[in-house]
C-alpha cells in the first residue's frame, strides 16, 4: 500500500475528463451498483439501465460526485508519469494488479452481457432485493408520545 494520495487521470473515448485525487476510483456496471460503489456514495441503479458507474473513493475535493456514463463509452484510467507512487487495481475484490507511472487501465462494457433470471420481473426483484437485503429507506415508526 502507498502512503500517498492516489492520483489518476481519467479519459472517456480518449478525451480527458478529470483527475482523481483521493483513495481511488470505482468503475462498475449498474448490476454492481449496490456493492462497493454504493458504500462509496454512488447511486443504486436498476441493473437493466445500461451504463458504467464512475464513483470516486474519498475524493480530495468536495465537488467530485459520482457519474453514470453511457454503456458504449470506453474509459481509460491512467497513472500519470509524475505520480509519486504506484497504485493498485482490483477486479471485483479479487485479482490485484500494481500499476506504475504511465500504466493505464481500459474499461468498456461487454458486447454480450450476462443474462439474469428473475423471480417475478426485473423491477420487482430489484426493489424487493434492496428492501430486504439493504433495508432501503426502512425505519421504525415512532409512537406519538415518543416512548416506544
Amino acid at each position: 500500500m502507498s502512503s500517498f494520495l492516489t492520483y489518476l487521470e481519467c479519459y472517456c473515448d480518449n478525451t480527458f475528463v478529470t483527475s482523481v485525487q483521493g483513495d481511488g476510483l470505482i468503475l462498475s456496471t449498474t448490476s454492481g451498483s449496490t456493492a462497493y460503489s454504493l458504500a462509496a456514495g454512488g447511486s443504486m441503479v436498476h441493473p437493466q439501465v445500461p451504463g458504467i458507474l464512475f464513483t470516486p473513493i474519498c475524493p480530495h475535493s468536495l465537488s467530485f460526485r459520482p457519474l453514470i456514463l453511457p454503456e458504449y463509452v470506453t474509459l481509460r484510467v491512467q497513472v500519470p508519469f509524475n505520480s509519486r507512487g504506484h497504485v493498485w487495481a482490483s477486479f471485483d475484490g479479487k485479482d490485484r494488479k500494481q500499476l506504475s507511472a504511465g500504466d493505464a487501465l481500459i474499461c468498456s462494457m461487454a458486447h454480450w452481457p450476462v443474462p439474469t433470471a428473475c423471480l417475478v420481473d426485473s423491477t420487482n426483484d430489484f426493489l424487493r432485493s434492496i428492501h430486504e437485503g439493504l433495508h432501503w429507506n426502512l425505519r421504525k415508526s415512532q409512537s406519538l408520545d415518543g416512548l416506544r
